[in-house]
């Protein structure tokens, strides 16, 4: 979910306002799901590296993450939303973990997955899931591609089938590596405040055309 900050820039705001503008997109998307019969969707919300940023707008965004959790939790239990945490976000402030855990309990009986990246870095996924597969290999210590996907966040997410990058950045920038594998991918220019539920229609559109061949010919 990329560009809050250039949208603010572009309008002579304050990066916090193009971060509440997208919090708004994302809740655009989340109340477009059921229709759009999804079995999940994943939405890259804080990295690892998002620490990096000034003290000011990290505190903004952990404020805008506490406000989000407590306005919108009745309605994704109203719409039956499951959410589900991927990335290191036990790590987060102890109210947001506890907001969190309150949150997942709420939802799990959810009909249509809503998967959010908190503190996540796929770099980080990946090495953590290769440590808990060697542990568990033992031995010899091999280590196959199906032990990894077992340890990883997403082990129990449907396959990743497309992936969207928006504001023009044409990167995964640490985002689901090993899960893209043989994803589909989608740049767009549209920023994410902007992003609407037409945008994901026309992108799932597309993703309906491509030929998936998963290597072969």
């Amino acid at each position: 979910m990329d560009g809050n900050g250039r949208w603010a820039k572009k309008r002579g705001l304050p990066r916090a306002v193009g971060h509440q503008r997208g919090v708004e997109a994302v809740r655009r998307l989340v109340r477009a799901l059921e229709p759009m019969e999804l079995d999940c969707l994943t939405l890259y919300a804080f990295s690892s590296e998002n620490w990096k940023r000034s003290e000011d707008e990290v505190d903004d965004l952990m404020n805008l993450m506490r406000r989000f959790i407590k306005s919108d939790l009745p309605e994704f239990i109203e719409n039956g939303v499951k959410l589900k945490i991927i990335g290191d976000w036990r790590a987060l402030a102890p109210d947001i973990v506890a907001m969190l855990e309150d949150a997942l309990e709420q939802t799990a009986g959810g009909r249509q997955s809503l998967a959010v990246a908190l503190n996540y870095g796929a770099q980080d996924e990946i090495a953590r899931a290769a440590s808990a597969a060697a542990r568990e290999a033992g031995g010899d210590g091999t280590i196959s591609p199906e032990a990894i996907e077992r340890h990883l966040d997403t082990h129990d997410l449907p396959q990743l089938d497309l992936l969207i990058r928006t504001s023009g950045e044409i990167r995964l920038s640490n985002f689901l590596l090993w899960q893209a594998a043989y994803a589909e991918m989608l740049f767009v220019d549209t920023l994410w405040p902007d992003f609407k539920p037409e945008h994901l229609s026309q992108a799932l559109d597309d993703f309906a055309r491509r030929e998936r061949r998963y290597g072969g010919r």
